[in-house]
């Protein structure tokens, strides 16, 4: 006798396809990024800057509130799929527009806050009273991995206006928009590259790997073991401090001897990746005394990755 299976159960044991992008929440993005700063600075080596971040998360999240969804237009998703190259490409393609007055905010968000430290204020000073084609020139080099021409204590703030003004976009878009693109290890949206990598829980995502931006927040599959640098699977490793948390560790590559942090959210649901990247600075200072560099910086800490 023939046994018919429910609708149901064939669904669950059919293999489904892996959601190639997780694409960021408008609503919850930096007020959960704000905080996961506050939980992981309580205790921390670099608590207090973990506390500045949080101040910038929590004004770079009234700043999208503010502004209008920037959809982009409809020939722009077609060209970018058709051509397997990033929709909005951060580096060579201007600024959105509004991207001055995000940064206004944010620095007057800065400077408003109680406790702030005096040499934080006088940078937020500047950078509100800075002519545009400086301001511009500085963005231009942070969004290209520059060191030259950059402030590193102005860097956070103008890559957090930078921040708002890209997951306007990113948020806007639907799965369908997203290009594939021919380098896995660059944002889809965007063409940044990741700040780190994450083993999701939940459906659908449950158990898969994502990079994620630094810019746009995007995130897009990669499968697990394999450098998100050079794209090698062979000695690749996973490192951690010993005693520390399980939460982060080190996924390190001896083919280009680079690393990239890697989170697991089963260890810590409210994991975050550009915070929780941050956090874990002793974790970067053990990698490279161990001989590794970091394949590329976190946004709200500058340290360009090496030529």
């Amino acid at each position: 006798m023939q046994h018919v299976l429910p609708s149901g159960e064939i669904a669950s044991a059919t293999p489904q396809p892996i959601p190639r992008v997780r694409l960021p929440d408008r609503q919850t993005l930096f007020a959960h990024r704000a905080d996961r700063l506050r939980q992981l600075a309580a205790g921390n080596a670099i608590g207090d800057y973990l506390r500045l971040a949080a101040l910038l998360a929590d004004a770079q999240q009234e700043a999208l509130s503010r502004l209008p969804s920037a959809r982009p237009r409809g020939e722009s998703v077609t060209l970018a799929c058709e051509h397997r190259m990033p929709l909005a490409p951060a580096a060579g393609a201007g600024f959105p527009a509004g991207w001055h007055e995000v940064l206004a905010q944010v620095c007057d968000a800065a400077r408003s806050a109680p406790g702030v430290p005096p040499n934080v204020m006088a940078v937020c000073s500047d950078l509100r009273t800075l002519p545009r084609s400086q301001l511009a020139g500085a963005a231009e080099a942070l969004l290209a991995s520059r060191v030259d021409g950059v402030d590193p204590a102005a860097a956070p703030f103008l890559m957090a206006a930078l921040q708002v003004c890209w997951v306007d976009v990113a948020s806007a878009l639907a799965t369908a928009d997203v290009p594939t693109l021919d380098v896995p290890g660059a944002c889809p949206v965007c063409g940044s590259l990741p700040v780190a990598s994450v083993v999701r829980t939940g459906k659908p995502y449950e158990g898969y790997r994502y990079l994620h931006c630094g810019l746009c927040a995007t995130e897009w599959h990669m499968v697990r073991v394999k450098c998100s640098h050079c794209y090698a699977v062979e000695g690749v490793a996973f490192r951690l401090i010993e005693g520390g948390t399980q939460v982060v560790r080190a996924e390190t590559c001896e083919q280009c001897r680079t690393y990239r942090k890697i989170l697991y959210q089963e260890k810590d649901s409210k994991v975050e990746p550009l915070a929780d990247d941050l956090a874990s600075l002793s974790l970067d200072l053990l990698m490279s005394d161990a001989g590794y560099r970091r394949a590329s910086a976190n946004p709200l800490l500058w340290q360009p990755a090496e030529a």
